[in-house]
């Protein structure tokens, strides 16, 4: 499968300067609610963190799922990691809004998503700073995610920190092999999510 070697990773931020595509507006004009890297440390300490995380599937006819995609993401010490769509809910932002956000910034805009109008996790995942307190483990913080199962039908070009997007079966993705490659429990998202759709085997 060749995921040997890869670094694993923690519930990410989507880039160093933050989630805006060119970092941080000036002077906080367009989001007031934004964090600095002081201030995001401190309500980690103090706060659970909301996130959002999307799992890019492709379909059959049938609406069956066929492929899952995953992807190879760059960190800020250039280490290589696998890992799925994730990133912070803004203050005053919507789930949807959220989730649609980190979807186009980590596949591209021609991806073509699609969100049902009522979109509904397909299951939430609370990641500890302390291993063993559930299957989620995040050792900067308590972070709360709602993950959800996205098909896309468009093409995916990865931009900002993600890299590509390798397109997996529904058996490899559950594959221990690849567990063992995202660190904090993505592995067991994967099959959970997989399972939500009847695609685990």
């Amino acid at each position: 499968m060749g995921y040997t070697g890869l670094m694993s990773v923690r519930t990410p931020d989507p880039e160093p300067a933050g989630d805006e595509p060119y970092g941080p507006p000036q002077g906080n004009v367009s989001n007031p609610a934004w964090l600095s890297d002081v201030e995001l440390a401190e309500s980690r300490r103090r706060l659970p963190m909301l996130y959002v995380e999307g799992i890019p599937v492709r379909l059959d006819g049938m609406g069956q799922v066929v492929q899952v995609g995953i992807l190879l993401r760059a960190t800020p010490l250039g280490e290589m990691t696998r890992t799925i769509v994730s990133g912070r809910v803004r203050y005053g932002e919507t789930v949807r809004d959220a989730l649609f956000r980190h979807l186009e910034n980590d596949l591209g805009p021609m991806a073509f998503p699609t969100l049902l109008p009522q979109a509904a996790p397909f299951t939430v995942a609370e990641y500890f700073p302390l291993p063993g307190v559930s299957a989620f483990h995040d050792d900067r913080q308590h972070a709360v995610s709602l993950a959800f199962i996205v098909p896309v039908s468009g093409t995916c070009e990865p931009r900002q920190d993600a890299l590509e997007v390798t397109w997996l079966t529904p058996e490899e993705a559950s594959s221990d092999a690849l567990a063992a490659e995202m660190e904090g429990g993505r592995g067991t998202l994967i099959r959970l999510a997989l399972a939500s759709v009847g695609a685990l085997r």
